[in-house]
């Protein structure tokens, strides 16, 4: 299309299109573990998972992602992100093992219920009310009326708490008859991020998710860790419980729980959990299906690449080797011990890898803009589908890490103190540089 055409989503261009034919190229081998993981277990749906808030507006839908029924990517978009894409589309209720359930696909992340003695346990009941209400209403036509016996947050972002009205009653909290627990740290890290910074931050989420953007191959596609956010009512209940141990083993409604706090990993508090009776690994949000942001371009401090790396070694070792599946909060379970392992295992090396080599290059004086140019996957990270950028990239990770330790500045003294956008683009220097002394 010209620029004659007006303004809009336009044709990729040669340019475009020869660089997804590079992205094309350059591809593992697809993996068909991960299509017949994405679709293990299914229970049931609703049709385009389409859930509508009270006044009738449309809060949460896959229905305008039709486009994603063609198994070829288009030249608009990247091929990678398009098989990504496509994953993503398999929603509704999912057994993971014997008495653990997830819903996918009715918001970015994910709600997990765990049937306990008395009722269900829910594990992050997504970011709204609606689509939480929804999502516990699907679990409940497929395996009885069961009552919510206790809510877990396992970690301080949004779309792990958001809709958890649409669950339980804040009276029944209240009453002590459902507790809500939550890692370490838990109110603290919501109010630093989403009071302290929070309009700048739900103005960045626009830009990071686009989830105003028309869908289709040339508009949203999909947000790597899921589709999009969904867009209804956000509330909180505050935690009753909060564990601080490093290692908690507890009991919750008869399941026994084995509680690991990973501070500062991909959030500043948050914590993985094991199931001795169930074989089931709990990894919230640090090991999923992409590899994920050390820094979120929405804006937050910088998470600490080495402390995820730890905990995820940390988790291997304690609990890999009696695990039959490891699922988490966003995206599909993988099972069997040897492939719990070797997930663990690369999510693990991910981090590691970008940490250690950042740092190494950082102290043989190369700045944060060229560190990337020299960074490149080893040969069997490469080939990991889990470990692509869908939602971090080791470019913007790479120089996430380098802000950690330095700071912005790069050491050229002319970036001290540089030109705001307007002035600089207006080539006014001088007008503005005499109104600063």
């Amino acid at each position: 299309m010209s620029r004659a055409d007006g303004p809009g989503p336009r044709d990729a261009t040669p340019l475009t299109r020869a660089h997804q034919a590079a992205v094309r190229g350059g591809l593992p081998p697809d993996d068909p573990r991960d299509w017949e993981d994405a679709r293990r277990g299914f229970v049931g749906s609703l049709p385009e998972a389409e859930v509508q808030n009270a006044a009738g507006r449309v809060v949460w839908s896959l229905r305008d992602y039709g486009f994603l029924a063609e198994a070829a990517a288009p030249d608009t978009v990247n091929p990678s992100l398009w098989r990504q894409a496509r994953l993503n589309m398999h929603h509704g209720l999912f057994e993971v093992t014997d008495r653990v359930y997830q819903v996918r696909g009715f918001d970015i992340s994910n709600m997990t219920l765990i049937e306990g003695d008395r009722g269900v346990i829910v594990i992050d009941p997504l970011i709204s009310t609606e689509v939480a209400r929804a999502a516990l209403a699907l679990y409940r036509r497929h395996r009885g009326a069961r009552p919510v016996a206790a809510v877990i947050y396992t970690h301080s972002h949004v779309d792990h708490y958001g809709g958890v009205r649409g669950v339980v009653d804040e009276a029944e909290v209240a009453a002590g008859r459902v507790p809500v627990i939550a890692p370490d740290r838990f109110l603290e890290e919501v109010t630093a991020e989403n009071v302290l910074a929070g309009s700048a931050m739900v103005r960045r989420a626009q830009f990071q998710f686009g989830a105003t953007l028309p869908k289709g191959p040339r508009g949203q596609v999909d947000a790597g860790l899921g589709k999009v956010t969904s867009r209804g009512t956000v509330t909180l209940i505050p935690p009753t419980v909060v564990l601080r141990a490093p290692i908690e083993r507890r009991t919750v409604d008869g399941v026994e729980i084995v509680f690991q706090q990973t501070p500062d990993s991909e959030a500043k508090a948050e914590m993985h959990m094991f199931y001795p009776g169930l074989r089931a690994l709990n990894l919230a949000e640090n090991a999923t299906h992409n590899l994920h942001n050390v820094y979120p371009i929405r804006g937050a401090q910088v998470r600490d690449a080495n402390a995820w790396a730890k905990f995820l070694d940390e988790a291997l070792d304690r609990f890999a080797p009696e695990a039959l599946v490891a699922f988490a909060q966003h995206h599909w379970p993988v099972w069997g011990r040897a492939r719990v392992a070797d997930f663990l295992a690369a999510q693990r090396d991910a981090y590691k890898y970008l940490h250690d080599q950042t740092v190494r290059l950082m102290n043989h004086g190369y700045r944060a803009t060229e560190i990337p140019e020299r960074l490149g996957w080893p040969r069997g990270l490469a080939a990991a589908w889990h470990v692509r950028g869908y939602y971090g990239t080791t470019s913007h990770n790479s120089r996430s890490v380098y802000q950690r330790y330095l700071g912005w500045y790069d050491a050229n003294p002319a970036t001290l103190d540089p030109l705001p956008p307007v002035p600089r683009a207006q080539n006014r220097w001088p007008t503005w540089a005499a109104r600063r002394r």
